[in-house]
């Protein structure tokens, strides 16, 4: 008779210790995870202040067209303009269309970088797009996007 009052203490036990564990988790889970976390779409917003962004083949970006792992996806920009002073790629912005965030890296750049490019490694969740969105020094947006098919997702 002990063994089973004892058994049962343990279970008793057990669930209210897991309880608010538990609890805190499914808390976590509804929470945002910072001030950036938002969809490619209110991103996209954000960034061109409701501008619209016109595709366009002056821009190079380069992808693989299948990550082996989502965590270490190599993304290169190079943007075919001018980088003189009054004309120049004032930001490139990188995105994705299906993370939780959807920003991945804002680089702003001066006349004295010479030339629009920039190269860097991204995490990817799954299957998606990549978006490069470059800003010109008169407040008008560029874009272009490509797949990345990921067969190991990177964040999570």
């Amino acid at each position: 008779m002990k063994r089973r009052s004892f058994v049962q203490g343990m279970l008793l036990t057990s669930a209210v210790v897991a309880t608010p564990v538990l609890l805190n988790a499914e808390e976590k889970k509804a929470k945002k995870k910072g001030p950036n976390d938002m969809d490619f779409a209110t991103a996209l917003s954000t960034i061109t202040g409701g501008k619209e962004a016109k595709d366009s083949d002056k821009i190079k970006l380069t992808v693989p067209e299948i990550a082996e792992n989502g965590a270490v996806v190599p993304v290169k920009v190079e943007v075919d303009h001018p980088m003189e002073e009054g004309n120049f790629v004032k930001a490139i912005h990188i995105l994705n269309t299906k993370n939780g965030n959807a920003r991945c890296v804002d680089v702003m750049l001066t006349p004295l970088n010479a030339k629009g490019y920039f190269a860097t490694r991204v995490k990817l969740g799954g299957t998606q797009e990549v978006v490069s969105l470059v800003e010109l020094s008169d407040g008008s947006f560029l874009k272009a996007a490509k797949s990345v098919k990921v067969t190991i997702g990177g964040c999570g």
